[in-house]
């Protein structure tokens, strides 16, 4: 295993939390101007925020490690022969602790706040029930991350295949992002990444920490299934791994 690969998958995760949480917790909503309007990035921006950093990440640090940067993208690239499974398991391990090191410099540049963990959304984090953003049940907060999984690494396998235009994949996968969170973030809070979630999780705590296996079970449920449907109608061998 390259020392360097896993440093670049624990950075670009870092990156990753720190950018597009980092925008929920401290840029989204903090009043209101003088007259009267809301200040704030809104979840549009958030959303946005949540793009650039995969973007920024992907042409900074995809040459090194592919950029997964999200274990439901490494465990569908794995399952659609893009990556070989003996270097998934490290590979979602320093996506674990990169995003954990992200919530945490977030946590810190909050001034280490008092969470209300009861909250919908508390510190950027992903729920359902009573902790989802619109109330959203676990039913459909389950079908939602898989969807919008699924629909990530089509887009991931079809933009860094061979014959896809050269240079356009991290452009095209940071979009289709943003897109996934201006979709999902009211039911959700938007996960499709069991890094991510894990990482705000920790700080939220509460009812957070039990309901985090969702955020793990679907979203890789929905990656190796949008990686299958790809390379079954779509792919092309020449994109399969020796």
């Amino acid at each position: 295993m390259n020392i360097k690969e896993l440093g670049a998958e624990f950075i670009g995760t870092l990156g990753l939390v720190l950018g597009g949480c980092g925008a929920a917790v401290l840029a989204a909503d903090f009043g209101t101007g003088g007259n009267g309007t809301s200040l704030g990035l809104g979840f549009v921006g958030v959303s946005l925020a949540f793009g650039l950093t995969v973007v920024t990440g992907a042409y900074a640090l995809g040459h090194i490690s592919g950029g997964h940067f999200n274990p439901a993208v490494t465990a569908g690239l794995t399952a659609g022969g893009r990556f070989p499974a003996a270097k998934a398991p490290m590979y979602m391990l320093a996506q674990v602790f990169g995003g954990i090191a992200g919530a945490l410099l977030v946590f810190l540049m909050a001034g280490a706040p008092e969470i209300d963990n009861t909250a919908a959304g508390a510190f950027a984090s992903n729920g359902y029930g009573d902790l989802s953003p619109n109330g959203s049940a676990l039913g459909t907060a389950f079908i939602t991350e898989v969807v919008m999984t699924a629909m990530f690494l089509i887009v991931i396998m079809g933009a860094t295949a061979k014959k896809a235009a050269a240079g356009m994949g991290g452009l095209a996968i940071g979009l289709m992002l943003v897109l996934i969170h201006l979709i999902s973030i009211p039911v959700t809070n938007t996960s499709v990444n069991p890094a991510r979630s894990t990482a705000t999780a920790v700080f939220a705590g509460g009812d957070y920490l039990p309901q985090l296996w969702l955020f793990w079970v679907a979203p890789v449920i929905g990656g190796v299934l949008g990686a299958l449907i790809y390379r079954g109608l779509l792919g092309d061998s020449e994109d399969d791994i020796a």
